[in-house]
């Protein structure tokens, strides 16, 4: 009866293990087939996007070591290294040579790329001129209609000049001022000239004659700019001071105010000019320009004396403040 008892408790081990083993197998192959179900369902051809993957929950501490001989890339700073030095590993089959070789250049490739030239450059003449009425106006005064001129002409190239300028006023039909300068200009700077020569005064009362020194140009902001000095016999001297300013409404419409300051060394009664500060003009000139060379305008002029020039106008019952309404041509040649 004992060795019945054993034998039926060994078999029935046997048998429990049997089942067990058998449950697993099966197990396993339906895991297997649920993966391969799922393979099927995935496009292989398309990359893993691992933006989507916890990559904090994973242990990167099980990863393999790397094996002797090859190099651990974890610890390189890859943002400090300069790539642009980098040569090709060996064995590259890239071509250090193109395909299909350049030709090298022939003396009659040179000579299509590079043809004769059949003219000569052009070159702006040494000699130039130029010639500028400035004012060419009439004047509504207060004695009645009057004419008064400004001109301003050189001729030379870019570096040396022979200039004139004149000015000078007629009122109820006879000359009451007249002058001409005389002056060689010599470029100091590409904006500026210095320049020497005389001036001659015609009108009023008697001629004479001065030898003046200057500058002339424009200065920043595009102010035209000319202060000469004259110095005349007896000891007498002068200065005149000019500024204009142009200032575009549009292409065509410009607007130009302009001030004028006469300063002298001492009194000369015959002319009735007084030492100091003389005269100041001040005038505004509204014009359009037809072209660039013709341009008619309107505007307002107006001069006060002072110091010892007012006292000889008030002793001749001249007025020390005169405003002017003006309509004229500007053009040059």
């Amino acid at each position: 009866m004992k060795t019945t008892a054993r034998t039926s408790y060994f078999a029935g081990k046997a048998l429990a293990l049997g089942l067990s083993l058998a449950g697993a197998a099966q197990a396993q192959s339906h895991d297997h087939a649920a993966m391969q179900a799922q393979g099927s369902k995935t496009d292989v051809s398309k990359p893993v996007d691992h933006s989507k993957m916890d990559h904090s929950k994973m242990d990167h501490s099980a990863m393999p070591a790397p094996k002797q001989g090859q190099a651990d890339h974890s610890g390189m700073d890859h943002g400090g290294m300069d790539h642009g030095d980098m040569k090709p590993a060996a064995g590259s089959d890239a071509p250090s040579e193109p395909r299909e070789p350049l030709p090298t250049p022939t003396d009659a490739d040179r000579a299509a790329a590079f043809p004769p030239l059949s003219h000569h450059m052009q070159h702006a003449s040494e000699l130039n001129h130029y010639l500028l009425f400035n004012r060419l106006e009439a004047v509504d005064a207060d004695r009645g209609g009057a004419q008064a001129w400004e001109a301003q002409g050189w001729i030379g190239n870019d570096t040396d000049r022979l200039w004139l300028r004149s000015e000078g006023e007629r009122e109820r039909g006879r000359t009451e001022s007249a002058d001409l300068e005389v002056l060689y200009g010599r470029a100091i700077s590409p904006w500026w000239d210095v320049v020497v020569g005389a001036k001659h005064d015609f009108l009023p009362r008697r001629s004479q004659s001065w030898a003046a020194i200057g500058v002339q140009g424009m200065s920043p902001y595009k102010f035209e700019i000319a202060a000469t000095a004259y110095v005349g016999d007896s000891g007498r001297s002068a200065l005149n001071f000019e500024a204009e300013y142009e200032l575009l409404l549009t292409n065509r419409l410009i607007l130009q105010p302009l001030i004028e300051v006469d300063v002298f060394g001492r009194d000369d009664p015959r002319r009735g000019i007084g030492s100091g500060l003389s005269t100041v003009e001040a005038g505004l000139r509204l014009r359009y320009e037809f072209t660039r060379r013709f341009a008619p305008y309107v505007g307002i002029s107006r001069e006060r004396a002072f110091g010892g020039t007012a006292d000889y106008r008030r002793a001749d019952g001249e007025d020390i403040d005169d405003t002017r309404v003006v309509a004229g041509l500007r053009v040059w040649f």
